[in-house]
């Protein structure tokens, strides 16, 4: 019979995941290409035609998450669902109404991605910075700077699709379009959404209206940068224990239910069977994802 109950469970729950994955999918993918269409319209509306094409221009704040992304993201996510949805209920009904929370899980894994990739790009800002720095003190131009700053960072990157080598080349293609390179970077620094790329393209346009010094506002940038990146590394460090104690202590909960209702089955039966039983489960479960996303939040510290 615990056989047969089993693949019932199992069934069921690939079944719903199954079937909200593709929902998620068919509609999400129509509401994200239509604001996409109208964002990107009115972000190059008017501007004039130099050959660069928007969709390539990457906004490190907006993130496509693939087909095979977001079935991941939402299978993971039910599977968690439905496991602690069962362990508190012991009933199927109850744990699949609860696995449609997983739909949401994909918007918080985008973030995730998007803070990746902008903690990449600032890296790699760091790099391209102490590579320019070097070419203007050997008295090069900058754009020459540019460019040989791209032709330094392919070693380090092989990766083609390297975040800073693409926009270094659309810099550089930009500049021999005969853009200024004030307007290169300040679109550089718009879709990077980075205080340190946006402050650095201010400083870097008054310097070059007012004749002031290119190598050292450059050093000095990438040194300022380099001290946030260093500090932020450092917390991640010390933060490294506490991680692990939150990712424990998440589990706890579950863990305890699940032995009390294995090896105390009579004690636990009314809270599987009773309203009130069922209540407090529901209250337990409300408080255990609060205090999730409380401690989440508490150990996301920002530099």
């Amino acid at each position: 019979m615990k056989s047969i109950d089993m693949v019932i469970i199992l069934l069921s729950f690939c079944f719903t995941v199954i079937l909200l994955a593709v929902l998620y999918m068919v509609f999400a993918d129509r509401i994200n290409s239509h604001i996409g269409m109208t964002a990107s319209k009115i972000k190059y509306k008017g501007k004039k035609d130099i050959g660069i094409n928007p969709g390539a221009l990457v906004d490190y704040n907006i993130y496509q998450m693939t087909i095979r992304e977001k079935l991941v993201s939402i299978l993971s996510a039910g599977t968690g669902i439905f496991a602690a949805g069962y362990i508190f209920y012991r009933s199927i009904i109850l744990a699949l109404l609860l696995v449609p929370l997983a739909l949401f899980y994909p918007r918080f894994r985008r973030k995730e991605i998007i803070r990746k990739r902008k903690n990449e790009l600032n890296l790699q800002f760091r790099e391209a910075l102490y590579s320019i720095a070097s070419s203007l003190s050997a008295g090069k131009s900058i754009e020459t700077a540019l460019k040989d700053a791209q032709k330094e960072l392919a070693i380090q990157y092989p990766d083609a699709e390297t975040y800073i080598l693409l926009e270094l080349e659309q810099i550089s293609r930009r500049i021999g379009m005969n853009e200024t390179i004030e307007e290169a970077l300040s679109d550089f620094a718009a879709r990077s959404h980075l205080e340190d790329i946006m402050n650095f393209t201010d400083v870097f346009a008054i310097c070059k209206r007012t004749g002031g010094n290119m190598v050292h506002v450059v050093k000095n940038t990438a040194e300022i940068i380099s001290e946030k990146i260093d500090v932020k590394q450092e917390i991640d460090v010390l933060l490294t224990e506490k991680r692990l104690e939150h990712k424990v202590l998440n589990l706890m909960p579950v863990l305890i239910i699940l032995l009390l209702s294995t090896s105390a089955e009579e004690f636990m039966a009314p809270v599987f069977s009773e309203p009130l039983g069922r209540a407090a489960m529901t209250f337990s479960l409300m408080l255990f994802a609060t205090a999730y996303f409380i401690s989440k939040k508490i150990m996301d510290i920002e530099v």
